[in-house]
């Protein structure tokens, strides 16, 4: 704060704020505390907020907007986990059709849910969606 870090201090306070809306919404009081995983949740979920805002920015043509949610982006990023690459997504993937006996594409639904769960918080669900989809093709 003293070195005058604008957008670090906008990034604190905004995760902050949201922290205490996710323990409102858990009816719980915000001078609680979140778990870790509860934590990566939120964190996690801000992330794929910018991303997607950022998407929107560039389609509509507001480059000046997309800079604060990059670097905003960015700081969240540092937070999260690194993500799984698509080999390892993929390998899990294989192996739990497998263990299913998952063949046909109507039990795709249940699959997509039970590899989520598995990879939760650690793999991008647009990547898992990919690579579930190519399985059955």
């Amino acid at each position: 704060m003293k070195a005058r870090d604008e957008d670090g201090l906008r990034f604190a306070r905004n995760l902050v704020a949201a922290f205490i809306n996710d323990l409102v919404a858990r009816k719980k009081k915000p001078s609680d505390t979140l778990t870790d995983e509860e934590a990566l949740t939120v964190v996690a979920r801000l992330a794929k907020q910018r991303k997607e805002s950022i998407e929107q920015f560039r389609a509509g043509g507001r480059e000046d907007l997309v800079g604060p949610e990059e670097r905003e982006l960015a700081y969240l990023q540092a937070l999260l986990p690194q993500m799984m690459s698509k080999e390892d997504i993929r390998k899990i993937a294989e192996a739990k059709k497998a263990e299913l006996g998952v063949t046909d594409k109507s039990k795709m639904g249940m699959f997509m849910g039970t590899v989520m769960s598995e990879l939760k918080n650690k793999a991008d669900g647009k990547e898992v969606k990919e690579i579930v989809e190519s399985l059955f093709t």
